[in-house]
């Protein structure tokens, strides 16, 4: 019996039935062992020593490890096909490490596509472990744990967020700033003036139909207009007819965009469905780990984090040429792109596209989810337009005169659709098709429409176009955008309003901070170095030592000095003096990282305030028990106005000042008692009214939450709640 480990449990269905009884198929679930908290600073690395790491095996993955290492001493043979990708060839050396194989000789599979012809040729040419590979993502995880940890450590104290990793800090610092670490985003848009302008287009009839020309010149100078004034003139200039000047007619070839990408499969998913980045990958994972479909079970699309824009070979002679064929004619088959290069693009995988032709988005639609049928129809469509013939179209542009005045009308006219037969469900395309216009010819006026406009500020980001941001600025790998995102916003770095991200207080913070001590770690620039760096020991070029070296020195430097810095700082002042030695109040911040005001006289003064810093007094007194009022913020972030006495005081208001008295208790005596309560003992079941129905709960509530419900009727419709 032979072994064969993956990481996801959904593969291993699917390729123990392409390998038959003579294999047997188990899941890792994903990274089996980690960096421990040990040593000095919880780094688990001893950097005196070669940054030596300290692995020890992920709290969750005991049992599973256990179940493998039983397993592989069975096994005759024992193949590692983890994902072929970085994270997935540290897996397989974690794996051989733990089940005590030899790292060199130990088989190593790799397949782009869960298909049994896939899964064969992986078989056929095996390999062994790209100990490079694991060396890079070792770097990876290294300096993602020094920095975290030390940084965070610091902002914990300092700042009170939750943590600062290479990537985590410098997304942020893009959706912050328009540049990282120059210019504040936020910022900008909110100090934006806008200016006024005014755009002014004519109606033309043509044909009994009226089509819409737009001024571009007056008095041959390009049209400028910024008042309502000037735009009344221009409009009572337009004569009733207009010329045609000239009539330019140009033939013009427009090519499919490439298939996808990670970044590009995301930012699509985003604009087409609203698909968050972290929904896209999750659809995008079931679709390669494989479905039933048609009595088949097998994988609908390659490996789906890739930086490339490449298709091999096979798939364009062997699939995709007969496809387009026999589907819409010889005369729709494309060529062969080469991928995109470029400086941030490994180009390791192929592009995403379907595991094959025959499995039509139609037919898919059949076997899947709606999602699932969405995506797979967007990635097909994509993949396999990239592979058709250009669309021709033929570009009209008009120019019409009067009065000193220059309107343009443009429009096209189709020539050959080509391979938006296909994706043109996909592409939105508002061109005009315009009637036969001859030079000289007199077009009537019909209707005048000036509007008045507005400059607007560069956008937020949103979830596709901060994806691109990151891909552009080489921050992160097709495998970690999703998660940086989800990470963001988990950590309330930012918000996300259908999509739009903005930062939230905690975000500017705590930029402001690495900008100010640490400038490197929100860097794009040297985000986008350090990525370029670990493909270089990847690929053999750049050695592990150096890298950390030539990363840590400069860092640790840094954070020495900076950690002296920030003790230095003194802290803020609330303008109160402490009731007990009369030295100024001050807010500090516990281990936690949590706001409180205490003695700028600590140690030998241990007051602690206990109102909120973040309650602000209103100068007023509580009209119930004399103490002074705050302003506070309930749990969903409201502002009202509450006594500083509570809870010994609940008095509270609106901030219009609208008084809001607290619910009354309600009181019951022994005739309202039903039965004793049988989970407390103490207490008595009565009659009480919910949102729909009656039921019998306990007096002793909120200590006892024991019910129950009077009828059937309503103990149905509360599990239905």
């Amino acid at each position: 019996m032979k072994l064969v480990i993956v990481e996801s449990p959904k593969k291993c269905e699917t390729i123990r039935r392409y390998l038959g009884a003579d294999y047997q198929v188990m899941a890792s679930q994903g990274h089996i062992r980690d960096l421990s908290t040990r040593g000095k600073g919880g780094l688990g690395i001893d950097v005196a020593d070669g940054f030596k790491p300290d692995y020890v095996i992920s709290p969750k993955k005991g049992k599973i490890v256990a179940e493998l290492q039983a397993t592989s001493k069975k096994a005759d043979e024992v193949l590692l096909a983890t994902d072929p990708d970085r994270e997935g060839e540290a897996i397989s050396w974690h794996l051989a490490q733990v089940l005590k194989l030899p790292v060199d000789t130990t088989t190593r599979l790799r397949f782009q596509e869960i298909t049994k012809p896939a899964i064969l040729a992986a078989l056929e040419n095996p390999s062994h472990i790209d100990v490079n590979l694991v060396r890079a993502q070792e770097a990876r995880r290294m300096e993602d744990r020094i920095i975290g940890f030390r940084v965070s450590s610091l902002l914990q104290k300092n700042v009170g967020v939750q943590s600062a990793g290479r990537r985590q800090s410098a997304t942020p610092s893009l959706i912050v700033g328009r540049h990282a670490g120059i210019v504040d985003r936020q910022a900008e848009i909110d100090a934006f003036h806008p200016e006024e302008y005014w755009t002014i287009d004519v109606m033309v009839r043509i044909g009994g139909k009226d089509y819409k020309a737009s001024l571009v010149k007056v008095d041959g100078k390009p049209f400028e207009c910024h008042t309502k004034e000037e735009a009344d003139a221009l409009c009572a200039r337009i004569p009733d007819m207009l010329s045609v000047q000239s009539v330019t007619k140009s033939p013009k070839t427009i090519a499919a965009k490439p298939p996808f990408t990670t970044s590009s499969m995301q930012q699509e998913a985003y604009t087409k469905y609203h698909f968050s980045n972290a929904r896209t990958q999750a659809v995008a994972q079931r679709l390669y780990e494989g479905m039933d479909i048609a009595g088949e079970h097998v994988g609908l699309i390659t490996y789906m984090r890739t930086d490339s824009t490449r298709i091999s070979p096979e798939f364009y002679t062997r699939h995709a040429v007969p496809f387009i064929k026999e589907t819409y004619g010889e005369e729709y088959v494309g060529t062969m792109r080469a991928g995109k290069k470029g400086e941030n693009i490994q180009d390791a995988h192929e592009a995403i596209r379907p595991t094959g032709t025959h499995r039509t988005p139609d037919m898919v639609a059949k076997y899947v989810s709606p999602e699932e049928a969405k995506l797979y129809r967007l990635i097909y469509c994509r993949a396999m337009a990239s592979l058709m013939a250009p669309k021709r179209i033929e570009s009209t542009n008009v120019s019409l005169v009067g009065n000193g005045l220059e309107f343009s009308l443009k429009g096209v006219r189709t020539l050959f659709k080509g391979f938006e037969v296909l994706y043109g469900e996909f592409d939105e395309d508002d061109t005009l098709l315009l009637p036969e216009i001859n030079e000289g010819d007199n077009l009537p006026k019909s209707k005048i429409k000036s509007e008045q406009k507005f400059t607007k500020p560069e956008p937020s980001y949103n979830e596709a176009s901060i994806v691109k941001a990151m891909e552009e600025k080489g921050i992160g790998r097709p495998s970690t955008y999703a998660t940086t995102i989800e990470t963001l916003l988990k950590r309330k770095y930012v918000s996300s309003n259908r999509g739009v991200l903005t930062p939230t207080e905690d975000g500017k913070k705590t930029v402001a901070v690495l900008k100010k001590f640490f400038p490197d770690v929100v860097s794009t620039s040297y985000t986008a170095k350090m990525e370029s760096t670990l493909d270089e020991v990847e690929e053999g070029k750049e050695s592990f030592l150096d890298t950390m070296n030539a990363f840590y020195q400069p860092f640790n430097e840094n954070y020495e000095k900076v950690r002296d810095e920030m003790r230095k700082e003194p802290p803020e002042e609330t303008g109160e003096l402490c009731p007990e030695c009369g030295h100024p109040l001050v807010v500090k911040r516990n281990r936690k990282g949590q706001k409180f005001i205490g003695c700028s006289n600590f140690p030998a003064c241990h007051y602690i305030k206990k109102d909120k810093p973040d309650d602000k007094p209103t100068g007023e007194v509580c009209p119930e028990c004399g103490s002074p009022l705050v302003v506070k913020k309930n749990k969903k972030g409201e502002e009202f106005i509450g006594c500083s006495n509570f809870p010994n005081c609940r008095y509270t208001r609106s901030l219009d000042g609208k008084e809001t008295k607290p619910k009354e208790k309600a009181t019951y005596t022994e005739a309202d008692y039903v039965k004793p309560c049988p989970k407390c003992k103490t207490g008595h079941l009565v009659v009480k009214q919910g949102k729909k129905a009656k039921f019998l709960g306990c007096t002793n509530f909120p200590r006892c939450h024991y019910h129950e419900w009077i009828d059937k009727k309503a103990s149905d419709d509360s599990k239905k709640e």
